[in-house]
Parts: structure tokens; C-alpha cells; sequence
């Protein structure tokens, strides 16, 4: 069995005029979607900071007051009214809350597209992605289109080649469609009667464009909308280089090149921030909000002009995020090499074979390393194509930006969580101000729903958000596995124990003693109704709630020195929450309060919370409540199965929790579904089943893959706990484990699991020198220089 995994590659023969469908590459702070065919390569370029300012942000209302009579309403089962009165409450208090409010959309700068007088090449249509170096590559015939975001230079770089001569029109300007606030555009080109290195003469001191030179693009926009703190515009700035031939400017912006074998593009964008001196990207803005660009090409004066060199310096800084963790399921059952069959005839076949199944854990792998730059991926990654995305293509907190980034640590790419702390540690303010309006409560309330500020401004009589208390709990997660997994002392000291602190804090303020033990009321599971309830989704004592909360609580008091003041209050807390409960038709709970039966129609799985991190001991080791856990996963498979295709992530959390679980063929059909169903042959993932572009299971999808490969409990490793029928044989490599401990190599056949350890070569699991780890039931001390443990599988 070869110790190496299948090249990186996704391949395709699919053109497309849709940025939906493009092929995508990033470095996490600039993205572009690759797409077009042979006569017209379009490229769309975003940033990851570029939000359309729409909605402004609003104080949360003083909805505290009424506490008192939401949680008499709760307890009454008077559950639309709960929810009536804190909407009607907003709109009374303040005119914005009369509708419905989301956070500013995540919209794209810039499209250019290359259009072709001659159509070159001639030969038959291909576009693929170098997965390990970020290199998307277009072709027909001897025509080329090869693009990549440099890690190093921060700059996209684009080269068009055609030995015969390239004659056509290159053009800058807007995504399509029209924004839903007004924006003031300016296209810059080169001034037609400029030379090289002229001063524009039409341009003014204080225009959006200062300078113009032949070969040089630009696009500006200005929001007139922008508060302080918003973004008050953009610059797409585009060097435009031609090897031989000429390149000759138009009027309005844009190019014509005839008779030019090589074209280098170099671009970017820059987002200017309204109010804010210190801005991003070298894009500074006016107290007045206008967005001020400098120089064109300012910051792509002392980019080399050859793709080779960018690419030399760039590709080691991807690959050795890439290359950390990689899979091989050994498939014979394709006929030819598996790499070279286009990705749409692998999604064609009714099955998911394992080489469908390697090429996509290694594609949204790809994807979340592309879209993690200073911020996580949205709920697009680092793109978009339009003005007004899904759900405004924002962070949603309520499991989207988890299934995102799921993946990160277990692939060994911890340093990529570090954006999501940034941006809950950016906002932590608001969510002081959110819990004390909303609840009169210390602490954190985490909003369901951000962009650029982290205010609760989502009130809705259904989809009642504000009732969602558990954000701040399942963020404190997070935040305890960074240590877990990374052993970093001083983040735990420095910004992990603070933020659980502080979730804490508002758990202890909010709940209430019932009967001996703690009530959530008003609460809510996201985002499902009880049996019987066809209206609002509030409710009393979520499961989500309940199980989140005994996380963090049990975390706190396993991260702290004994002698710490607060120990004895979160061990009151543990003690006094609600314990799970089975259903009545024998599946566990996702509510705790009497009389609140299980409706298993519904995409979230958010009552299986207790299984998707580290298990919560009772799931696994009480027998009633392990069958009944196991009944939840196999009742939401079969809703699945009846009523076709939902949110995709959902299929991820059912995957995590029948991982943790040991069922091995549950876990894999939420593998099999996500991989025939969610994905595209660009490679990148959908919110729903063939539709709505989205990255959330582009780290889901990995996340559960390596849960059914490797298992940690404590100090107990499981080695495939969840290993289907259909991967007999395979290896992992690069899998970190809680504990600092990383899985090196796992490869295992029929009869046999091989592990190596601390100084052989390759290691399997490597640990401090003396750890002790059960693998499948055989203690092995990580002292020794090779272990070989065969399970009889």
C-alpha cells in the first residue's frame, strides 16, 4: 500500500458564464472566482473585509423589562405570545426593528473579463485546481489562463497565454445586478492621451482616481451609507503587462491587446474604512466617508512582473498549510487514475466511491485554508458574485461559521481558528451590551448573526433568535479546544478563560432554580419546533442550552487551579442542570421540558451537541441514554432519506454525532449524502442540494471524515471508531488530537491497524515521552519507538 495520498487536483470540462459554478482560489484576505470558457474569461474578485453598508447597527431594544412576563409566558406554553410581544416590543421602541434586519452583505468588488475577438486554442475545454498550490488553470488548446492569490504579496496574479497572439478586450467594472443602496462607481482606465508614467490631465486633486497610466485599471466605489466603523468604499486596482504586441486604452475604461503571446495581470483590492485612520489594505477614507484612493497601482509598483517568481514565493506558504493533513481511501474501483476523470463524472455515479470521497475531503480542505485570512470564511468563504447573497453571506453563529471551521484543528491548521477569536474578541463589547438590553444580565450574548459589528439586531416572531442564549457557550468551545489541541498556555490565561468567564457569567445571571433545578426560559433550539407547535421555535430548556452550558462548566473547572474563587459557583451550576432526557418515541430529547415531544422533520440536529466535540461522558457511558442518542441519529437519517435535501450542515452534525457514537454506516451515509449531493463539479460546496453557493461543508465535510478515522477521550485514543464497509483499506496523515498529541500516520488494512511512534520514521502518534493512550483497548506507553496494534478489523 503506498504511503502516498493521491495528487491534489480537481478537474473539470464544464464551462460556465455563472460565479456560482466558478473554480476558486484565495489567500484568505483577497479571493477570485475563475470562471468563463474559451472565447471570455471572467475573473470576480472580493475581499474579505468588502460588507455593503445597508442596515445600519442598532442599540438591541431594552427587552430586559420584560423578562419576567417572557419567562411566565414560557412556562405557560403560551409560546407565540413570548415571541409577539419582544417583536412588537422592538418595533415600539425603536422604527428599525418594524422589519426584519441582517447585517450587511458580503458583496464582490470587481469583475474583469477577457473577451477574445479571435476565439484562440481551439481545443477541447479544461479547467482544473492545483489543490496544494492554488493555481486554477483554464485551457483550450494552446490558449491558458492560469490565476492564483499570493500568499507572500498579498496581489492576484493572472497570465493569459497564446503563442499565436492574443487579440481582444480586456474590461473592469461592477458585479452584475443592482446593489440595494446607492454606490458610486468610477471606472479608471488608461487616459488616451497620456504617455507611460503621465499624470492624467483630467485627473483632480480629491477625485476617487488620482493618476492613470497606459496599461493600468481601476475601479472605485464610494457608500454613501457608511457609519462609522462600516466600510465606506473599495478600490480594485489592476497592473496590466503585456510581453510583446500592443495594448491600446478606450475611452471609459478598459483595454485592447492584439498580437500579445503573454499577458500578466497583477491586482487587488483595498478596503477603506469609514472614520478609522488606520485602515486596511493601505485605503485610506475621509471623516466625510468619500473613499480616497491613492496612486492606481499603489502597493503593485514592487510586485515582481513574472508569474513564475510570484508563484515560487508563494506556493510554499499554501502548501504547508495544504499539506498537513492528507487522505487515501485506495480505490481500485474507477477505471484510470482517478485524478484524471473531470470531478462531474465522479458526482454522476449513484454511489460515492472512495476516490470522490478523497478528492472532496481535499477540496473543501482547500477551500477553508483559501477563505482564512484575518477574518473566517463567511458563509461564502472569500467570495461572491452579486450584492445580495444568501443570508447576506455573513457569519451565522448559530452553526454555520462552526461547520466551517470544524476541520481546522483535527487537519492540523490551528493557526486558521485565530480570525474566528479575533472577530468574537473584536465584538465582545456588543455582546456585553446585547446581554445586559436583551436580559439585564452580565456576561455574553453572542448574536446569531454578524458582520462588521456584533450587535443582536435579528427579531423575528418565528424565527425568534433572540431566545438563543447558547452562542456564547458553544464560542467558549472553541475557544477551550485552541488550548487543547495547541497546549498554548498563554492563550488559555490570556483569551480563552476570560471569554468563558464571561459566557459564564450570563448563564449564572439568566437561569433560574425550578423545582431544584436550573430553567432556560425563554429558550430555543435552533431553529425547530416541538411536535404539535407550528408556530414560533421558542421554548423552555433547549437540550442545546442545556448541554452547551454543562460544556463549558465542565471545561472551566478542568482548566483552572483548584484554588479559584469562582470553582465552587460553576460546580453549583453543573450540578443543578437539567439532565438529558429520552423521548417519548425513544430518541433523545432536543427539549428537557415536560410535555415538549421531538419533531425529527428538520435540518439542524442541535440536541446531538454532547457528541460533536469532546462526548459528554453520560451520552456515551449511560446505556438508556446511548440507545437513545443513537435512535436520534438514525430518526433524523430517515426524515432525510423522505424528504430529500435541506441545509447541508446538518448533515454534519449527524455525521459528528454517529462518529462519536461508533455507528459506522450512519456516520458514512451523511458522508455518501454530502459528497452526491452538496457539491459541484468546481469543487466547492452548496448550502442546499444543488444549490446556493456556500462553504460550510467544505470544513464540514472533512471534520466528520476524521472523526470516524480517530477518536479522543481523555487520554484514550480510538483508532476507526466509525470506519465504514466501503474504506476496507486507507491511511490519514496529519491528524492533531486533543492533548497536543498528533497522529502522524494511520494506515489500516483488513486484519490490521499499523501506528508508529515518537522516533521512528514515519511516526503515527507523537506525544510528550511517558503519555499513556488506549488505541482500540491496547494501552500504549509514547515512549517506545514503534507499536503496532491489530484490532482484528
Amino acid at each position: 500500500m503506498s504511503p502516498d495520498a493521491p495528487p491534489a487536483r480537481i478537474m473539470s470540462h464544464l464551462s460556465t458564464d455563472d460565479w456560482e459554478h466558478a473554480m476558486v482560489t484565495g489567500n484568505g484576505r483577497q479571493g477570485v472566482l475563475v470562471y468563463g470558457g474559451p472565447s471570455a474569461l471572467r475573473l470576480t474578485l472580493s475581499h474579505e473585509r468588502l460588507f455593503l453598508p445597508v442596515d445600519e447597527p442598532l442599540d438591541p431594544p431594552a427587552t430586559a423589562r420584560l423578562l419576567p412576563d417572557l419567562r411566565a409566558l414560557a412556562l405557560a406554553g403560551r409560546y407565540q405570545e413570548a415571541a409577539d410581544r419582544v417583536v412588537e416590543f422592538a418595533a415600539a421602541s425603536e422604527p428599525g426593528y418594524r422589519r426584519l434586519r441582517w447585517p450587511d452583505p458580503f458583496i464582490g468588488a470587481a469583475t474583469l473579463c477577457f473577451s477574445w475577438f479571435d476565439r484562440p486554442g481551439g481545443g477541447p475545454w479544461r479547467r482544473t485546481v492545483d489543490l496544494a498550490t492554488g493555481v486554477v488553470r483554464q485551457s483550450s488548446g494552446d490558449l491558458v489562463h492560469e490565476v492564483f492569490v499570493s500568499r507572500v504579496r498579498d496581489v492576484i496574479a493572472v497570465r493569459v497565454t497564446a503563442p499565436a497572439g492574443l487579440s481582444g478586450r480586456l474590461h473592469l467594472g461592477p458585479v452584475a445586478g443592482a446593489p440595494p443602496v446607492p454606490i458610486a462607481f468610477r471606472v479608471d482606465g488608461p487616459c488616451p492621451t497620456a504617455r507611460v508614467g503621465d499624470l492624467c490631465p483630467t485627473a483632480r486633486v480629491g477625485d476617487l482616481c488620482l493618476t492613470a497610466r497606459v496599461g493600468d485599471l481601476c475601479l472605485t466605489a464610494a457608500f454613501p451609507t457608511a457609519w462609522p466603523g462600516g466600510v465606506a468604499g473599495y478600490s480594485t486596482a489592476c497592473r496590466v503587462i503585456a510581453s510583446a504586441g500592443t495594448v491600446s486604452p478606450l475611452v471609459g475604461g478598459g483595454v485592447d491587446i492584439d498580437g500579445v503571446p503573454q499577458l500578466l495581470l497583477l491586482a487587488r483590492t483595498s478596503v477603506a474604512v469609514a472614520g478609522v485612520p488606520e485602515v486596511y489594505a493601505g485605503a485610506p477614507c475621509s471623516t466625510e466617508s468619500v473613499c480616497r484612493v491613492p496612486l492606481l497601482t499603489e502597493g503593485l509598483e514592487d510586485v515582481p512582473t513574472d508569474f513564475e517568481s510570484l508563484l515560487a514565493e508563494h506556493e510554499p506558504a499554501h502548501r504547508t498549510l495544504f499539506d498537513r493533513c492528507r487522505l487515501n481511501l485506495h480505490s481500485v474501483a474507477s477505471p484510470g487514475p482517478a485524478e484524471e476523470r473531470p470531478l462531474e463524472a465522479l458526482l454522476a455515479e449513484p454511489t460515492a466511491s472512495p476516490a470522490l470521497v478523497v478528492r472532496l475531503f481535499d477540496a473543501g480542505r482547500y477551500a477553508i485554508i483559501c477563505a482564512s485570512g484575518e477574518r473566517p470564511p463567511t458563509l461564502q468563504g472569500v467570495w461572491s458574485g452579486t450584492f445580495d447573497p444568501a443570508w447576506r453571506g455573513g457569519y451565522t453563529v448559530d452553526g454555520n461559521l462552526q461547520a466551517a471551521t470544524a476541520a481546522l484543528y483535527a487537519t492540523g491548521t490551528p493557526e486558521l481558528m485565530l480570525p474566528v477569536f479575533d472577530l468574537l474578541d473584536g465584538f465582545r463589547d456588543q455582546m456585553r451590551d446585547n446581554a445586559a438590553r436583551l436580559y439585564g444580565a452580565p456576561g455574553l450574548l453572542v448574536a446569531p448573526h454578524m458582520t462588521t459589528h456584533g450587535r443582536h439586531n435579528h427579531f423575528h416572531p418565528r424565527w425568534c433568535l433572540t431566545f438563543w442564549t447558547a452562542g456564547a457557550a458553544w464560542c467558549a468551545r472553541l475557544y477551550y479546544d485552541h488550548w487543547r489541541f495547541t497546549g498554548d498556555t498563554g492563550f488559555l490565561a490570556e483569551r480563552a478563560l476570560p471569554f468563558m468567564r464571561e459566557a459564564a457569567e450570563f448563564y449564572a445571571a439568566y437561569t433560574r432554580s425550578r423545582d431544584g433545578l436550573l430553567c432556560f426560559a425563554p429558550s430555543y433550539s435552533p431553529e425547530n419546533s416541538p411536535a404539535g407547535e407550528d408556530g414560533p421555535q421558542c421554548c423552555v430548556n433547549a437540550t442545546m442550552d442545556v448541554a452547551a452550558v454543562r460544556d463549558l462548566l465542565r471545561n472551566l473547572l478542568e482548566a483552572t487551579a483548584s484554588d479559584d474563587p469562582s470553582r465552587g459557583a460553576w460546580r453549583d451550576l453543573l450540578e443543578r442542570l437539567p439532565p438529558y432526557r429520552v423521548g417519548a418515541d425513544g430518541a433523545l430529547a432536543e427539549w428537557l421540558w415536560p410535555g415538549l415531544e421531538n419533531n425529527h422533520a428538520h435540518r439542524h440536529a442541535s440536541h446531538l451537541y454532547g457528541l460533536w466535540y469532546e462526548p459528554d461522558p453520560v451520552l456515551l457511558d449511560d446505556p438508556d441514554l446511548r440507545a437513545a442518542a443513537a435512535t436520534a441519529v438514525r430518526r433524523r437519517l430517515a426524515w432525510w432519506r423522505e424528504a430529500g435535501d435541506e441545509m447541508a450542515f446538518g448533515l454534519v452534525q449527524l455525521g459528528l454525532a454517529a462518529a462519536a457514537l461508533g455507528l459506522a454506516e450512519e456516520a458514512y451515509e451523511t458522508v455518501e449524502r454530502l459528497v452526491l449531493r452538496y457539491w459541484r463539479p468546481s469543487g466547492v460546496s452548496t448550502h442546499n442540494a444543488g444549490a446556493i453557493f456556500n462553504t460550510d461543508v467544505c470544513g464540514g465535510l472533512p471534520a466528520v471524515v476524521v472523526a470516524m478515522l480517530v477518536r479522543t477521550r481523555g487520554e484514550r485514543i480510538d483508532l476507526l471508531p466509525a470506519r465504514p464497509g466501503a474504506w476496507p483499506a486507507g491511511e490519514i496523515r496529519g491528524v492533531r488530537l486533543r492533548g497536543g498529541r498528533r497522529l502522524d500516520r494511520l494506515a489500516w488494512s483488513p486484519g490490521e491497524v499499523a501506528v508508529w511512534v515518537d522516533g521512528a520514521a514515519p511516526a503515527a502518534i507523537s506525544a510528550p515521552p511517558g503519555t499513556t493512550v488506549r488505541l482500540n483497548g491496547h494501552v500504549v506507553q509514547l515512549a517506545s519507538s514503534l507499536n503496532q496494534v491489530r484490532d482484528g478489523r
